[in-house]
């Protein structure tokens, strides 16, 4: 019985670890790029709920205190999502994945809604088991050239 727990939980290892074996680096950070994207769009779309979809439930967002776990994160921002208009929008200019497919970085310009830039994001993203990817920490910081590639 034993053996046949363990083979399930290296079937379910494998087939959580395929889609990312098959795919290049420049396929995953395409995929990646497209998710922050995504999530950027929950903001301007006014949607807590997409964006809460897009957390960890572990998630960490750094600022004067961390916030731990999509609850708390979730609660924190609920205030960005009130009102007609985002305070904020972000997209990627660099995304680099590792090589397991496993976690990628993303960063960008965070603009106020005149289109000036008055932040720096950066984001760690994780596969989850389902295949979507996930942020598992955040942290913004005042504006800075850091330039697209690392």
């Amino acid at each position: 019985m034993r053996t046949l727990f363990a083979g399930a939980g290296l079937l379910v290892s494998l087939m959580t670890a395929a889609p990312a074996a098959s795919q290049t680096i420049a396929e995953l950070e395409e995929e990646v790029r497209t998710t922050e994207r995504a999530f950027a769009r929950t903001m301007a779309d006014r949607d807590l709920e997409a964006f809460t979809a897009h957390l960890a439930d572990e998630a960490v967002f750094v600022g004067p205190a961390a916030l731990r776990g999509k609850q708390a994160v979730r609660d924190a921002w609920s205030g960005f999502f009130a009102g007609p208009q985002a305070p904020f929008s972000w997209e990627p200019e660099m995304v680099v994945v590792l090589a397991s497919g496993t976690l990628a970085l993303s960063s960008g310009p965070v603009r106020n809604p005149a289109g000036d830039r008055v932040g720096t994001f950066n984001s760690v993203w994780r596969r989850e088991a389902d295949g979507r990817w996930r942020i598992v920490f955040d942290k913004g910081c005042p504006p800075c050239n850091c330039g697209g590639t690392p």
